[in-house]
């Protein structure tokens, strides 16, 4: 079975990433690509260690009105321009957006393969997670499910991000070399767009009640990853253990292909290059609990959950394509 896939945007970090993982995709024929700066480029150009067919493909410039026939188009464009002409795609092309336009948003389905996949599997269009949400959400949807912890005092989370996350263009000078090593810097504090994506994720786990959320960013001189440090409080009378706080996670993921439940704090590293999400706990009585999440954030964090989302959406095992291990070191 041949399904016909484009992707928008695919110059870039996201976008690249997709394509990588489809190239080696056994049901997903790559046949449009397209772009901006890059249009009327061979992608042989952009990546260079593509096969001949996929190399000679040419960067069509981004138009949805004047698509070929597809079965399913990846939209990896900044946040703010995707809404307006995915709206133009017709209904019978099934859409991941990797951007951030269409997350909580009617019509579309938020992505969040590990937790919700029966919601994905009936989707014709779906917004992907958030790299951030992605690495949070997967550590503390186990609790917040099973009822474990306290809404009213804030919910803390502190998460490290490698600097590939502000994509190929990097916005501006601030993201070279020069700038981000043997540097760390929080930023995007109390604005940050991922901060009302994980409320209202948070919001649907644990809806009884509203639940305040601190959540601070850094960007770390690194290429790839994102480990997410949450601080939970308890719930009364809960008596939290680590080995609990593992259990209830392990119960939670036990037919997800891409979640590691770990003993020891995960590292950014075990994921890098994969779609897989490491998650951890430490907790002790009404000490705050400590959640961690770690994904590669150009794997889990977009390109790898936007291919399990198009598996889930299209019939296909959920892992087709995504059973690489990651790469080490």
């Amino acid at each position: 079975m041949s399904i016909r896939v484009g992707i928008v945007g695919v110059s870039g970090y996201g976008g690249g990433e997709v394509l990588r993982l489809c190239a080696s995709h056994p049901s997903f024929e790559m046949v449009y690509v397209a772009g901006e700066s890059s249009a009327g480029s061979r992608l042989v150009e952009k990546f260079p260690g593509l096969n001949k067919k996929l190399g000679d493909l040419v960067i069509e410039k981004w138009d949805p009105t004047a698509l070929p026939k597809l079965d399913l188009l990846f939209a990896s464009l900044p946040t703010g321009q995707s809404r307006e002409p995915l709206a133009k795609v017709p209904a019978s092309v099934k859409i991941v957006d990797i951007g951030g336009d269409h997350r909580y948003v009617d019509g579309w389905t938020y992505g969040l393969a590990d937790v919700w996949p029966e919601e994905i599997k009936k989707a014709t269009r779906v917004a992907n997670p958030g790299c951030y949400p992605s690495a949070a959400l997967a550590a503390i949807a186990p609790l917040l499910h099973a009822g474990l912890v306290e809404p009213h005092p804030p919910m803390m989370i502190d998460a490290k991000s490698g600097v590939s996350g502000a994509g190929r263009g990097g916005g501006d000078s601030k993201f070279g070399f020069a700038e981000c090593n043997e540097d760390v810097v929080a930023y995007g504090l109390l604005k940050h767009p991922h901060l009302a994506e994980i409320a209202a994720t948070v919001k649907r786990l644990q809806p009884a009640s509203e639940t305040r959320i601190a959540f601070t960013p850094h960007l770390i001189p690194m290429t790839r990853g994102i480990l997410a440090t949450c601080y939970l409080c308890p719930k009364e009378g809960a008596d939290l253990t680590t080995e609990k706080c593992l259990q209830v996670a392990r119960e939670f993921y036990k037919d997800r292909p891409f979640v590691r439940v770990t003993d020891r704090p995960p590292h950014t590293k075990w994921a890098t290059g994969s779609n897989l999400v490491f998650v951890s706990y430490a907790a002790a009585g009404r000490a705050p609990i400590i959640a961690l999440g770690a994904i590669d954030n150009l794997g889990k964090g977009a390109a790898g959950q936007a291919v399990q989302n198009a598996n889930l959406m299209t019939g296909q095992p959920e892992d087709a394509g995504l059973c690489a291990a990651p790469m080490w070191p």
